[in-house]
């Protein structure tokens, strides 16, 4: 292969839409415009940033359930670590296939912890035991290693039953799937809908109170201190706005490239639910795979292992491993992402290069 890389990796970050590029753009300029003033200054500049500001966190909420605020952040990292470190009121149960910034957050909270196991099919009974005294359960909507969509609104229930919380990290499920109404806190990130890097945000229903987790100046009604930047809190917005309207639309392409990328590579297995799945989140194995060698033969196509967050460490995915998948099963998998953007002639030509490339191992 030769030319522009492909761009299979969609669950690590996406592309910045063009329409969000657009609307940070007056926030980035210099000071002729004074599009980079301070929204929390009281001057006629100042309030125009603030009013984009809140645009953006309007354009943000219509992704959530109705009845809550959302709180800007860093990113879903700084989100979950707020959510599990200032209302925890008591032990914490999470999936065993939650991301890293929810079992390293609430191992860090001081509480009891407690992980929920997950089924072969790479879910959550939504009737699983939870343990005794619990005051939050985080389950994430849809898994970022392989695509499997949690029954989240049941177990929001059961949480609730139990006197408990309910914290759903949406980061792979904002803006492509319906919201879980039933939660009580969701951490979502821009970068993940066609957003820019360096913003998320915190969902809170009404009525949850929950601490600061950063003191400073009181920035967001006291509860995460920092200058906002309108920039990218225009983007956000944007990306949020466009992911709505393009909902069923990403939907049905995303579908139909999971769909030709199965055909091509037919002889791999699907970890993890083949119906209860995300599409454009494919995680396959293939039994004596060398998964270094297929990276290095296939460098034109940006494909992962696993998670971006937690590779590099040369143990077996924690998630495979909680499925059941034997060290080896999981170390001879991939995952491919697929987006917005991503053209059927560019699944087909990866698919095929990583086919030759798996076949010239002699798998």
């Amino acid at each position: 292969m030769t030319g522009k890389p492909i761009y299979l990796d969609h669950q690590a970050t996406t592309p910045l839409a063009p329409e969000a590029l657009q609307a940070m753009l007056p926030w980035l300029s210099g000071p002729e415009s004074l599009g980079f003033a301070n929204p929390h200054s009281m001057h006629r500049a100042g309030r125009a940033a603030a009013a984009a500001v809140e645009v953006a966190r309007e354009q943000v909420a219509s992704l959530l359930p109705r009845g809550g605020r959302v709180i800007f952040t860093s990113g879903a990292t700084e989100a979950l670590n707020q959510a599990l470190r200032s209302v925890t009121r008591g032990a914490i149960a999470y999936s065993a296939i939650e991301h890293s910034a929810v079992v390293n957050a609430a191992i860090a909270s001081g509480e009891a912890v407690h992980e929920l196991p997950v089924s072969a099919q790479g879910l959550v009974d939504p009737e699983v035991a939870l343990p005794d005294g619990v005051g939050l359960v985080a389950v994430m909507q849809v898994n970022n290693e392989i695509g499997t969509i949690q029954p989240v609104e049941r177990l929001a229930e059961r949480a609730q039953e139990a006197g408990a919380l309910f914290l759903c990290d949406a980061v792979q499920g904002a803006g492509k799937l319906a919201p879980p109404e039933g939660a009580d806190l969701i951490a979502i990130t821009a970068h993940k809908l066609y957003g820019p890097k360096g913003i998320g945000a915190l969902w809170v229903r009404d009525g949850v109170k929950i601490g600061p987790l950063i003191a400073g100046g009181g920035q967001e009604s006291g509860l995460r201190s920092g200058t906002l930047s309108p920039a990218l809190c225009a983007g956000f917005g944007a990306a949020a706005a466009l992911a709505k309207a393009r909902m069923e639309q990403d939907f049905q392409h995303l579908s139909g490239l999971a769909e030709l990328a199965r055909s091509v590579l037919s002889r791999w297995t699907v970890n993890g639910s083949e119906s209860a799945r995300w599409p454009g989140n494919l995680s396959l194995r293939l039994a004596g795979l060398n998964f270094p060698r297929l990276l290095s033969d296939c460098r034109d196509i940006a494909f992962s292992a696993g998670s971006a967050c937690g590779s590099g460490t040369g143990a077996p995915s924690r998630v495979l491993t909680a499925i059941g998948l034997e060290p080896a099963e999981a170390r001879n998998s991939i995952r491919l992402g697929f987006g917005r953007y991503t053209t059927h002639d560019e699944v087909e030509t990866a698919c095929r290069a990583l086919e030759a490339a798996a076949q010239a191992q002699g798998v």
